[in-house]
């Protein structure tokens, strides 16, 4: 028996609970790898399944947790012996399939990558999907031209757990960082990540009927979308990009097509979920190069999976700073 926090619902309300309870191996979904989880953590998706479940979770009882790290306890696939270090982020897992907030969990040896050189587990769910996010949305700027020395880089929600991690990477690739923050108490922890200046919300948060705007950043990392991304797109220099990451400030775009046609604007779309392999294994790497330890281990507030329920209501609510990462053994 190991413990999990798992998710019900009551058929008749519909209403979703969640409680951490011990339950046995049988119980896990079909997998080539049996994973002795050692960490998680926690993302705005995992908020949605461990309340009203968000259109996520469409089996229940369920196990959340869209990320972990690990060490393989069993393994029916060639790639995996038993005692291998291992992350997951993405391809559903948490949501479709049982996930990390479990003492184990069994999944698909294909979904899996090695723990890199240079992390701990516990320093992998430090980064998580979050930062591995970050990373993806770093290249992704790096390859349509960003360079050290163009200008400013913006990131939007930077105290969230997206933003955090680049504000590190890009301070210590040696760019400018300028961090949007509607939390103003969170001006020195961004300060202290490395940002050179701090950006309110309310500064950029409004459409304006101007598509155009004076060309001031030289990149983005945008995870908030909805209108303060089409105002971020008409103040983009000339040829500049916008990685988007999330839509936390809504789904629409409420913007025009000039930036793209006036200023040749890229609006880079970035998805962690359904990487190739081969993609993964470049970011992860990155990420053990680029991003400084002293820097992530600041943005860290550790948990236990008792903590989950809590959590996962505070980061819904846009209460949660920096990275949550969750002690499964705890």
């Amino acid at each position: 028996m190991f413990r999990a926090l798992v998710v019900s619902k009551d058929e008749e309300s519909g209403r979703t609970s969640a409680a951490v309870e011990e339950i046995s191996a049988d119980r896990l979904p079909d997998g080539d790898v049996t994973v002795a989880v050692e960490y998680s953590t926690v993302n705005y998706k995992d908020g949605l399944c461990i309340g009203p479940g968000g259109g996520l979770v469409r089996n229940y009882p369920h196990v959340p947790g869209i990320d972990f790290a690990g060490t393989v306890e069993s393994s029916d696939d060639d790639r995996y012996k038993p005692g291998d270090k291992v992350v997951l982020t993405g391809w559903r897992v948490g949501e479709a399939h049982w996930g990390g907030y479990s003492q184990k969990a069994r999944v698909k040896a294909d979904w899996l990558v090695p723990l890199p050189e240079g992390l701990d587990t516990r320093q992998a769910m430090a980064v998580g999907t979050a930062g591995f996010t970050s990373m993806l949305a770093v290249m992704a700027l790096e390859d349509h031209g960003l360079k050290t020395g163009d200008g400013p880089v913006l990131v939007t929600g930077a105290a969230g757990g997206v933003g955090s991690v680049a504000v590190a990477i890009l301070a210590a690739l040696g760019h400018e960082v300028a961090g949007v923050t509607g939390r103003p108490e969170t001006s020195g922890y961004l300060t202290s990540l490395g940002a050179t200046q701090i950006v309110a919300r309310e500064e950029i948060n409004e459409t304006v009927k101007r598509p155009l705007e004076a060309e001031t950043w030289a990149g983005c990392i945008d995870a908030v979308g909805g209108a303060m991304l089409a105002r971020v797109l008409g103040q983009m220099k000339y040829g500049a990009s916008v990685s988007a990451v999330g839509l936390a400030g809504g789904a629409g775009l409420p913007a025009t097509v000039i930036p793209f046609l006036l200023r040749g604007v890229n609006l880079l779309g970035i998805d962690s979920v359904m990487q190739p392999y081969e993609n993964r294994l470049r970011a992860w790497k990155r990420i053990a190069s680029d991003l400084p330890m002293d820097k992530l281990e600041s943005m860290v507030q550790p948990a236990t999976l008792d903590d989950l329920p809590r959590l996962g209501a505070d980061i819904l609510k846009g209460q949660v700073k920096g990275r949550v990462v969750v002690d499964v053994n705890g």
